[in-house]
């Protein structure tokens, strides 16, 4: 508890900030009028609210989420990858090289046995294959080691957002 004290202190997040950021989690295109009404505010302050939680990087963009099936990108692979080279100039090329591949959507830094994982997301094993290939010959690898996703069981883009006790829900909304 007061590790999230001292992060919400540090952003300087009130209670209303983390009722906005639920909300806006769950669907960003709510007019701010029916926003500001689920919080208690009037639309200005709440405006303000949301401009401040962008400029200070606690909202970093809003987006479309898109349904990967409807537009033939439905196969989910992760990658798990290894390297021998920890150097600054191996993760640059790496990061770079990871940015500049559409079908990459995460990219994270492991602890463990594994170096790296990737979320990949393309239409066949094809073009699966056609991915592996250019990763592994854009930079050198130690050892790749694919699992592929045969059903998505949950899917959220929303961080859990625990709500204080005054809140009266006393619960943590996503």
């Amino acid at each position: 508890m007061a590790d999230l004290a001292h992060d919400l202190a540090v952003a300087k997040l009130d209670q209303t900030d983390l009722k906005i950021l639920a909300i806006l989690q769950e669907d960003a295109s709510l007019p701010v009028a029916e926003i500001a009404a689920q919080v208690n505010l009037s639309q200005t302050p709440c405006w303000r609210r949301i401009q401040k939680l962008e400029a200070d990087g606690v909202i970093t963009r809003r987006v479309v989420l898109v349904n990967p099936e409807k537009i033939g990108v439905g196969l989910t692979i992760f990658v798990d990858i290894q390297t021998n080279d920890h150097s600054r100039e191996w993760l640059s090329r790496f990061a770079q090289v990871t940015r500049d591949m559409p079908e990459v959507m995460d990219v994270y830094r492991m602890a463990g046995d594994v170096d790296y994982m990737l979320r990949i997301a393309v239409s066949s094993m094809s073009d699966y294959d056609d991915f592996y290939r250019r990763l592994i010959s854009a930079v050198p690898l130690k050892n790749v080691t694919s699992r592929i996703a045969m059903e998505r069981v949950k899917g959220s883009t929303a961080y859990p957002i625990k709500l204080g006790e005054g809140d009266g829900s006393g619960s943590t909304k996503t």
